[in-house]
């Protein structure tokens, strides 16, 4: 089934009229076109798109199951709206997205529309993957992996964070990658235990952890992975917690599979980290969900009272951040299957020393 097709049916399922889409990225879900500007309205029977004279040859060369036209400066985008819905009344919308002012500017021009909020079924229509999703977003772990091999031979003590983020990046678009998925994560050395922190010009020294957390994405959909290694050599203590980390994540992934809440899932691997004396050092959820964005809905932290199910992908990422000494994460992406979990990285996690 399509995303077009599974779309209408949540319409016929919350018995709506239609489901208008603002947010990029729902768009491109819809309509497997990526623009920076336009509107879907999707009813149970039929489509509809508009967007601007930028992407207009495009959208109608490629958007077969659309009525497609283009907004202009006299024909505005909610003027085309309210065409297509004629005597529609009934219409979903991502509560999650719109301003105030902007729902009041459709509420003024639309004054006969029942707004109905879709944002959590979009949400779950997105998390649920079919098969030709899942090898999207495998084909951009496997590009992300290859770089990870290739980054091994080239980082050297001497080298800077930033110019190891450089390298990711054109490394990842030299081997197919449409985009980064975000912006890379470099840090060394006491700046590993910063989660996110963003890399600089700290030069990277022999006995440091390097931290690397990157991915892509390719025809829309994106990987993301973690990986940290030491430099020269490792002490006994980054070892003993590059250890416990990795303990952490095997048994996140143990618990992951289709019917546990997602704070399960968090909860096994966080009890590893706390059983070895550094609960206070674990401050973010085990893993959150991934797909055409890095980062979607439904997760596996300990906020997430959901049930998760088949075909929902999260990433497996705990770590251990002692502050001014040095941090260690470890991320790989799983699918839930109903019998556990499917791993869509294909690479080693024993600690490497360079």
């Amino acid at each position: 089934m399509n995303n077009l097709q599974k779309t209408q049916n949540l319409c016929r399922e919350l018995e709506l009229d239609a489901i208008l889409l603002e947010d990029k990225v729902n768009r491109h879900y819809v309509t497997g076109l990526r623009t920076s500007s336009g509107l879907a309205l999707i009813t149970p029977d039929a489509a509809f798109f508009t967007t601007d004279s930028r992407y207009i040859e495009i959208a109608e060369k490629t958007l077969k199951d659309f009525t497609v036209e283009m907004r202009t400066q006299e024909r505005k985008g909610i003027a085309i709206v309210k065409d297509w819905l004629g005597e529609l009344k009934r219409v979903g919308f991502e509560d999650t997205l719109r301003t105030v002012k902007s729902h009041e500017k459709w509420q003024k021009d639309l004054p006969d529309i029942e707004w109905v909020s879709v944002s959590e079924g979009i949400s779950k229509l997105r998390a649920v993957k079919e098969d030709w999703e899942i090898k999207r977003l495998t084909a951009a772990q496997r590009v992300t992996e290859k770089v990870f091999l290739e980054i091994q031979g080239v980082i050297k003590v001497g080298m800077t964070e930033r110019q190891v983020a450089a390298e990711l990046i054109y490394r990842l678009l030299k081997h197919g990658a449409d985009k980064t998925s975000f912006d890379p994560i470099v840090v060394s050395g006491p700046n590993s235990s910063l989660p996110h922190g963003e890399p600089g010009d700290r030069i990277i020294r022999d006995g440091d952890f390097v931290t690397m957390d990157f991915g892509c994405s390719i025809n829309g959909y994106c990987s993301d992975m973690t990986r940290t290694v030491a430099m020269g050599h490792a002490t006994d203590e980054m070892r003993a917690v590059y250890a416990v980390v990795l303990q952490s994540q095997l048994a996140g992934i143990a618990a992951a599979r289709a019917g546990v809440k997602g704070k399960d899932i968090h909860n096994a691997a966080e009890k590893v980290i706390e059983d070895a004396g550094y609960g206070k050092y674990f401050g973010h959820g085990f893993g959150h969900g991934v797909g055409m964005e890095v980062h979607e809905d439904y997760n596996a932290a300990p906020s997430e009272e959901r049930v998760l199910e088949a075909g929902m992908v999260i990433s497996a990422e705990p770590g251990i951040y002692l502050p001014d000494k040095f941090g260690v994460r470890i991320e790989d992406v799983i699918v839930l299957t109903e019998n556990g979990s499917e791993n869509l990285m294909a690479i080693d996690k024993e600690l490497i020393i360079l």
